[in-house]
């Protein structure tokens, strides 16, 4: 089983969660772009800690919103979106190669996550944008989304996702953050949440419905209160478990590159 959190959404003198902490525990870093969150020094300070870590680095591509964090959905043009997407993949891989590495996979942020799982127009430029950029590179989406449909329809490898720290409604849609049960803050319920859906392959809903969750990473938000002690309780409920933690997509790749001499 993969974990994920998202990493690098502090933007120049603000500073959001501890990333270096998440980096020490977990096997995937999805990295902000600059659009929703996260700036040039940011990208390459998290690029150079994964790598030396050996965390995988995927591209946290969102709208283009750094006042609401990329939590409010906006209507795009199909190419102006495909576009953005696939400048902030190129953002955050000139960074990756300068570190060594290279972005592994692409995972959409905030809103436009939620947006993608259920739009038809606005998952088809992101599959667009991963199409032209690489089309190695795996896509990190919610399971039997249309993003997941859209992607493995052309080509793609589409990576099932569930959240540890996230409430979910019994259709399998995560509840909405303005809504109760909408985050998960006590750590050692989401490490209990995580070996469910990594052993059962399940997640309770907030009404108690067993929802199906065949995923194959798990997350945790770097902004959520208490991130690092839930991300340390996660991963020692897995491995308690007996899973084994890796990264879902492995450090070679077509890109790869050695830093600077």
């Amino acid at each position: 089983m993969d974990l994920n959190a998202d990493l690098g959404e502090g933007f120049g003198i603000w500073q959001l969660g501890d990333d270096e902490a998440l980096l020490d525990v977990i096997t995937s870093a999805n990295v902000a772009c600059g659009f929703h969150a996260g700036d040039a020094p940011t990208m390459r300070r998290i690029c150079i800690a994964a790598a030396k870590r050996g965390v995988a680095v995927g591209a946290q591509v969102g709208y283009r919103d750094l006042a609401g964090f990329g939590r409010r959905r906006i209507e795009y043009a199909f190419d102006e979106l495909r576009d953005e997407v696939i400048y902030q993949i190129g953002a955050l891989d000139a960074f990756c190669r300068l570190a060594g590495t290279a972005v592994r996979y692409v995972k959409p942020h905030g809103a436009l996550y939620n947006t993608a799982a259920r739009d038809e127009s606005q998952a088809a430029a992101v599959v667009a944008a991963v199409v032209d950029y690489d089309r190695n590179l795996p896509v990190l989406c919610p399971p039997g989304s249309v993003l997941a449909q859209l992607a493995t329809g052309a080509g793609l490898r589409a990576v099932a996702e569930g959240f540890a720290d996230r409430g979910y409604q019994s259709s399998g849609a995560l509840v909405p953050r303005t809504a109760p049960g909408a985050l998960v803050t006590d750590p050692d319920e989401a490490a209990d949440r995580a070996v469910r859906m990594a052993v059962e392959q399940r997640i309770v809903a907030v009404d108690g419905t067993s929802v199906p969750a065949p995923v194959e990473s798990i997350c945790l938000h770097g902004d959520t209160p208490g991130a690092v002690t839930a991300a340390g309780r996660v991963r020692a409920a897995l491995t308690g478990a007996g899973v084994t933690l890796a990264p879902f997509v492995g450090q070679e790749g077509p890109f790869r590159m050695e830093g600077p001499s």
